[in-house]
């Protein structure tokens, strides 16, 4: 009978002024232990301490393989892996369905990992890659997967409906732990830039914590820190203005360089034959920062429209995330509110590009703007609905 992998992840329900955790599986002997000050920031579990976060406290994060449990890993001469097969982790999201997209184009042999659903990805599998379920909140359900595979791209996020630490901690622990246990040669993981200067938010802390345990758990590998996806904008932005619906904004400042999901694929394949990338943290990054009031400014010209914008002041913001703090079932709601409201601080998501396009051998004049994107949405999608207007007169009939 294989053995099941433990469950048993250093996420207890809550943390006092002081605690160590430790994760020690009894087959794969890597451990992670998080130590925080007194008086801890904020507990990787889905409850908030009470108090004032205080940004200058100390949090510490490391992970470490004994040189005894590595050599227990060691798997020995066997079938060689070909380095074309890829196993892409969130293959059915907006960042997962361009990377198995752009590899197949590339003549890579992808297998995608998807949870069982009621609706099949039978896309993925019309694209031509194979589709293996699995469940990366049931450990005991993953190593199947990775039989034959030489790459793994993680790009799996926890649902909305979820708590952030079951796919996004608890989660990727078991898939790293796995994956070296496999002898996965190389592992690709995809973070949030500044993740590491906000740990009062926990999808952010949790991201620059599962980078320290990739790093020290002996992986050959790549993490990629993300600010923002242009394809985020049409759901927010592009399609209530076109529908004459509420567009929410707020009165914060922040700016982020969004990028378009296609360009991150073709960066990330490039990245993943460049050895010398091995083990680099990289940063992607649009070619300019927008304010949300500039990129609704830039849908109304393109949809030739004005929006109906609702503005949310931040202090609104604030209020509402330290009012669900107090409801144990509302937590979740918290954690994202809290990532919310960096989004909505005085920052910039952003970074320059030219050391990583030399590094890659790209070239600015090929990523693709912010405006080319929207406008070539608000092209399609106007020509669209002319054409369905115009179909709609030629039903018409008059007596």
């Amino acid at each position: 009978m294989a053995s099941k992998l433990p469950t048993q992840l250093a996420t207890p329900g809550k943390i006092h002024q002081r605690r160590q955790f430790t994760a020690t599986p009894t087959t794969n002997p890597l451990s992670w232990r998080r130590i925080l000050s007194p008086e801890p920031l904020l507990s990787l579990s889905t409850s908030f301490p009470s108090g004032k976060y205080n940004v200058n406290h100390l949090v510490k994060c490391s992970a470490r393989a004994t040189a005894e449990a590595t050599g227990a890993m060691n798997l020995g001469p066997g079938t060689p892996v070909r380095p074309t097969s890829i196993l892409v982790v969130g293959a059915t999201g907006t960042l997962g369905r361009q990377i198995v997209r752009r590899a197949l184009d590339e003549g890579y042999d992808v297998r995608c990992l998807v949870r069982p659903r009621p609706a099949p990805a039978d896309f993925l599998r019309d694209w031509g890659a194979t589709v293996v379920n699995a469940d990366l909140s049931k450990p005991e359900t993953i190593p199947a997967t990775m039989v034959g595979v030489h790459t793994i791209i993680d790009c799996a996020t926890g649902r909305p409906e979820e708590p952030i630490k079951t796919v996004d901690w608890e989660g990727k622990v078991a898939l790293i732990q796995c994956a070296k246990a496999m002898g996965i040669q190389k592992y690709v993981f995809y973070s949030i830039h500044n993740c590491d200067k906000h740990p009062e938010v926990p999808l952010m802390e949790i991201k620059y914590c599962t980078e320290k345990f990739l790093k020290d758990s002996g992986l050959n590998h790549v993490i990629i820190r993300l600010c923002g996806f242009m394809q985020g904008l049409i759901g927010q932005y592009a399609v209530p203005i076109l529908e004459d619906k509420s567009v929410w904004g707020t009165d914060a400042p922040t700016r982020i360089a969004y990028m378009d999901t296609q360009d991150i694929a073709r960066l990330t394949l490039i990245a993943l034959r460049n050895e010398k990338i091995n083990g680099k943290l990289l940063t992607f990054a649009g070619p300019r920062a927008w304010t949300t009031q500039e990129v609704i400014t830039l849908c109304e010209r393109l949809a030739g429209q004005d929006a109906n914008v609702t503005t949310v002041p931040v202090s609104v913001l604030r209020f509402t995330r330290q009012l669900t703090r107090f409801f144990e079932w509302t937590s979740d709601v918290a954690d994202r509110l809290a990532f919310s409201e960096v989004l909505t601080s005085d920052v910039v998501f952003s970074v320059p590009m030219n050391e990583t396009y030399n590094l890659l051998g790209v070239e600015q004049k090929d990523i693709v703007t912010l405006e080319k994107y929207l406008q070539d949405y608000f092209t399609n999608i106007l020509k669209k609905l002319k054409d369905l207007k115009a179909q709609s007169k030629q039903s018409d009939f008059y007596i």
